[in-house]
């Protein structure tokens, strides 16, 4: 169940009369170029590769007819969890196909966005965050089947509280994660879960009928994996209906509760995350939070009073350098629209 935040990353475009790529990243003054007429080849994940696996899969069915300026600038946090990657990939295509016209729906962008990270990055990624990249909502949320990609939104009322993003300045790249690691492990439990039960997913299973048949996985860690994934998915209900009826208490609790799954069960956590999260169980302004993303460092997030932030600032930058050694970095956010167009010109 995710959604779009009202941070993000920014494209400004113009054509070239020749056939040269030029990338630019405000945010770091990183530069790079690729001449149309060269093959375009992946080099493993280097920030350049996510708009230019979408641009090597818009040629394979438009021909792009000039070389591009592209110029990013972004507030997303790099290797935050917040998907920034994704976020560079949807902008690139949503652009693209606006510019020359190519007639991509938003779906064909996500699709095409996913094949960037999976045959191009080559990680063994999902589409939850090329989706809400692209179909966020403002004040709402995605529930999304990730398989049929079948959606539905739910409002979010938040006041009086402000969803806050808890940076650790650890960073961590996707690719270099133990992310594939874990699609491993899921995959190993379901194989095993198949041969006496049919199912196509873990998430077939409810919580009840999972743990009576948790035995039959032969792997204990592929079992902890996939308790993870079936009681996480029983949460999204949950906190679906949470929200639906302004149980915002209630939402708070599934989100401790989902990090401690992804702590205890899924292992994705680390000393700086559960660091942010247990001093927000400590406040009691704060209602709930969570890592986000893939782990290993990244961001956390949470829902506090919005009026008690800079107490809450002040006292989660000095728990956190007593314990980890240098301060966070901490966002006021709103819940945002995904992909859009701000200004054309010409």
């Amino acid at each position: 169940m995710p959604c779009s935040i009202s941070m993000g990353t920014y494209l400004a475009v113009s054509v070239r009369d020749d056939k040269e790529i030029h990338f630019r990243s405000l945010n770091q003054d990183l530069i790079g170029n690729w001449n149309l007429e060269n093959p375009i080849e992946g080099k493993g994940g280097n920030w350049m590769d996510y708009p230019l696996g979408i641009i090597k899969y818009i040629q394979e069915i438009e021909e792009i007819p000039n070389g591009l300026n592209l110029l990013y600038q972004g507030d997303i946090p790099l290797g935050s969890g917040l998907s920034s990657s994704a976020s560079l990939e949807i902008l690139t295509a949503f652009a693209l196909n606006q510019l020359f016209e190519v007639g991509f729906s938003r779906m064909d962008l996500i699709l095409m966005a996913k094949r960037v990270e999976n045959e191009f990055i080559g990680l063994n990624s999902g589409v939850m965050d090329q989706f809400s990249v692209t179909m966020g909502q403002k004040d709402k949320a995605l529930v999304l089947n990730c398989q049929s990609l079948h959606y539905r939104t739910v409002p979010i009322e938040l006041a009086p509280y402000s969803l806050v993003i808890m940076g650790t300045n650890k960073q961590r790249q996707l690719s270099e994660s133990k992310y594939n690691e874990r699609v491993k492990e899921c995959e190993t439990a379901l194989k095993d879960l198949q041969k006496n039960v049919k199912i196509q997913f873990l998430c077939d299973l409810d919580l009840k009928t999972f743990l009576s048949l948790k035995w039959e996985i032969k792997d204990k860690i592929a079992g902890k994996r996939a308790h993870h994934v079936v009681s996480e998915n029983e949460r999204v209900a949950l906190s679906e209906k949470a929200l639906k009826e302004g149980n915002l208490n209630q939402f708070g609790n599934l989100m401790y509760a989902s990090h401690e799954s992804l702590k205890t069960l899924y292992e994705v956590s680390g000393l700086e995350l559960d660091t942010l999260v247990e001093y927000c169980r400590k406040d009691e302004n704060v209602l709930g939070a969570r890592m986000t993303g893939a782990g290993f460092g990244g961001c956390a997030i949470a829902l506090i009073k919005t009026h008690h932030f800079m107490d809450f600032k002040e006292g989660i930058e000095k728990f956190y350098l007593k314990k980890i050694g240098y301060t966070p970095s901490l966002y006021l956010s709103e819940i945002g629209d995904g992909v859009h167009e701000l200004n054309h010109i010409g």
